[in-house]
């Protein structure tokens, strides 16, 4: 499997339109993303060839999320084509706009958006075209599966008007769009693209590819954080059958192999003759709340509305979840070619293929254009698993073996050690109910580490930090708002008359962490729809009443009626174990309500979740079967999270390394059925979804078992008492 770059020049030359439009404007109710400052030519997007099919070009990255298929469907009804005459290609350094990353529920707002501009410049400029050729005007012409009909039935395909219109240029003004009520494939829960091949086996992952005269390799790493490589015996390992290389630089290790298996006897024996100088001590894991807590930290004020202070009855609550793994099913691989004319091509499922590219060039000392990234999809990763790193070891193995691809594969005690985690968190909060039961003041605290250490420069990579001299880590930075890290999802969107929020941001780390599904959000919003269901309880008013007394925004409204109707909220008995939560996802996102029930099965000390129902707002639903996808893929991931997730540690090292050590929900486990009713808002912007519902979920449990049980559990994963 072989990719073959084309330029731009290259193709226009070989007979295709290219046209795009990477912004939208405010008027047309679009997200405007900036990416038409990244990529402002028309040609960087979609384009069209001589056969009438279109190709779309997108940065962002298929991860399971099914963003193929929205945005296959964006273009496709904006063109009047059949989806099957849309092909997308997605993040490749050589071919696709530079998108930065995947991450953060941006893909449909910034890429949708901008790739539906684009097309529908496309249909605009090539009606255009065809009515100078025919001599009328273009508002009596109309397309219909890609051609362009006149009022007296003249008709010319998409394709034959390639080169009668001058589209390679720079996005000059916004065009007209669809109307909804004329879409037909926009809206509907088209099949998705990325399935058939995975359910029938075929190749889909990274870890699948496979390109001739590809050798195997795996890599070396120390037993703690921070270990230095003092000797390894590599010529006896060179000398074991299959063995092509053993490669040391500095505290680097690695091993190149004919076979597979090979290279993971030969990594054994290697890592058995390997010395190592300690790595750094972790803290002490029964007191990782008050390392939070009690590390220096910068105090970010999010938060600062004033307002007069009430007497009333205060309540106090403390919230955490620990360290958490992204626990990818298949560990992470990259296949990288290092050629001899110094250039280096590396097949990654990493989420930002451009940043990447760059941190890679920087370590191997070579100038960016030099290195290629391709994306091809991982098997299973919201966030920031170790598929930039391995990449990195691929790319320093293969420039030890020039001219043959060197695919490399993780162990799955490596991924489970080594991926950077998601941060532990602690909340504080307190608040004041006046003597009608609304809330009056409201003071929120969070402490967290940072939730991005993404590529950027060389320092982020494990295989980078290991050479000899080191590259750097740089020094770790908070995200700022409105987006935020750590601090996502602190400010309610609740309505109180004084609330002030403040960000404790601890740059010290214990363990290597970066971003994970929904970063801060997961945490901030347990917390807060937590102690939401306390001021309740206290107010004595009901969950769901209690919010929308508190709520002012008409569409929050709408999901926390949905959610409750639909799971009969009115008509369950209070005491069977029910719990409901708000949130809208970066308080500029996705609306999602949860309602759900949970079971105590006090005998073998285990909390089962029954029946959820969700309600979610995503503005204009593309896919509305995709963004059900999405959000029950959330409460399952939340499901687990809550209940049985947490990276166990000792000062010396990381404990979990298996699937034992690091528990994940299993068949029996999860929810007995899942429910998603999807509002859709033609017309309306499209919201990030993929991260909508993890909080929710979370606290949604949290809040069940306090109304079943009597008991408040304010520490994830939740443990019954004995």
């Amino acid at each position: 499997m072989t990719v073959l770059p084309l330029s731009r020049r290259a193709f226009v030359i070989g007979g295709s339109l290219c046209v795009a439009f990477a912004c939208a404007n405010e008027a047309r109710g679009a997200v405007a993303d900036g990416d038409l400052k990244i990529a402002p030519e028309l040609d960087s997007w979609i384009r069209l060839n001589l056969d009438g099919r279109v190709t779309v070009l997108s940065g962002k990255v298929e991860l399971g999320q099914g963003i193929r298929t929205a945005l296959i469907q964006v273009a496709a009804e904006e063109l009047d084509l059949a989806p099957e005459q849309v092909t997308l290609i997605t993040a490749d350094t050589d071919r696709t706009p530079n998108e930065g990353f995947t991450a953060g529920s941006h893909s449909m707002q910034d890429s949708g958006t901008a790739i539906r501009d684009a097309a529908a410049e496309m249909r605009t400029l090539l009606v255009q075209a065809a009515a100078k050729r025919w001599g009328v005007a273009a508002v009596s012409l109309r397309t219909r599966s890609g051609r362009i009909i006149a009022a007296d039935g003249r008709s010319v395909g998409y394709g034959e008007l390639a080169g009668g219109a001058d589209l390679h240029r720079v996005a000059e003004a916004p065009f007209p769009l669809k109307l909804p009520a004329a879409y037909t494939i926009v809206g509907r829960s088209l099949p998705r693209v990325d399935i058939p091949s995975k359910l029938t086996g075929q190749p889909s992952f990274v870890q699948d590819l496979r390109l001739p005269g590809m050798v195997q390799a795996r890599v070396v790493r120390p037993a703690a954080y921070g270990g230095r490589l003092l000797s390894a015996d590599t010529d006896s390992v060179e000398r074991m059958p299959g063995v092509l290389k053993v490669v040391r630089e500095g505290s680097f290790l690695g091993v190149i192999a004919e076979r597979e298996f090979q290279s993971i006897e030969a990594m054994r024996a290697l890592a058995a003759t390997a010395r190592w100088a300690p790595g750094r001590p972790l803290p002490q894991p029964d007191a990782l709340r008050a390392f939070l807590q009690k590390t220096p930290s910068t105090e970010i004020v999010v938060l600062d509305q004033s307002g007069p202070t009430p007497t009333g009855h205060m309540l106090r609550g403390r919230y955490s979840r620990p360290f958490l793994a992204h626990g990818s099913i298949g560990p992470s691989c990259a296949v990288a070619v290092y050629e001899p004319t110094g250039t280096v091509t590396v097949w990654t499922h990493s989420q930002g293929v451009f940043p990447l590219r760059g941190a890679l060039a920087e370590m191997l000392r070579l100038p960016v254009e030099k290195v290629r990234c391709i994306h091809m999809e991982g098997a299973g990763c919201y966030g920031q698993n170790g598929a930039d790193d391995v990449a990195a070891d691929a790319a320093l193995l293969a420039r030890a073996m020039p001219g043959r691809p060197v695919r490399l594969q993780w162990m799955r005690e490596q991924e489970q050690y080594w991926e950077p985690y998601g941060s532990a968190m602690v909340a504080d909060v307190a608040g004041t109910l006046d003597p009608s039961g609304h809330v009056a003041t409201w003071d929120y605290h969070v402490w967290s580490n940072p939730h991005s250490t993404r590529p950027g420069p060389a320092g982020v990579l494990l295989a980078a930090q290991a050479l000899d001299p080191p590259f750097a880590p740089p020094p770790p930075r908070p995200i700022p708002m409105p987006e935020g890290g750590g601090d996502r999802n602190s400010i309610p969107l609740y309505d109180f008359p004084t609330a002030r929020v403040t960000y404790h941001f601890v740059p010290q780390m214990p363990v290597r962490v970066s971003a994970l599904r929904s970063l801060g959000a997961h945490l901030n919003v347990f917390a807060i729809e937590s102690f939401m269901d306390e001021l309740g309880q206290a107010a004595d008013v009901d969950p769901v009443s209690f919010r929308l007394a508190h709520l002012t925004d008409p569409r929050a409204k709408a999901v926390v009626r949905l959610a409750a109707e639909r799971f009969g909220w009115a008509h369950t008995a209070k005491g069977a174990g029910r719990g409901f939560a708000f949130a809208r996802y970066k308080n500029l996102g996705a609306y999602c309500a949860v309602a759900l029930q949970v079971r105590i099965d006090a005998l073998q000390r285990r909390i089962r979740v029954g029946r959820v129902v969700a309600a979610v707002d995503s503005g204009q639903a593309v896919n509305p079967d995709g963004i059900r996808n999405q959000v029950e893929g959330a409460i399952v991931q939340a499901t687990s999270w809550t209940l049985f997730e947490e990276v166990a540690f000792t000062p010396r090292h990381i404990v979990s390394r298996d699937w034992s050590s690091y528990p994940i929900a299993r068949f029996d486990a999860l929810p007995e059925s899942v429910t998603v009713e999807v509002i859709n808002r033609p017309g309306a912007p499209y919201l990030g979804t993929g991260e909508c519902g993890q909080g929710p979920a979370s606290a949604a449990i949290a809040n069940a078992v306090a109304d079943g049980a009597g008991l408040r559990l304010r520490d994830m994963p939740l443990r019954l008492p004995p």
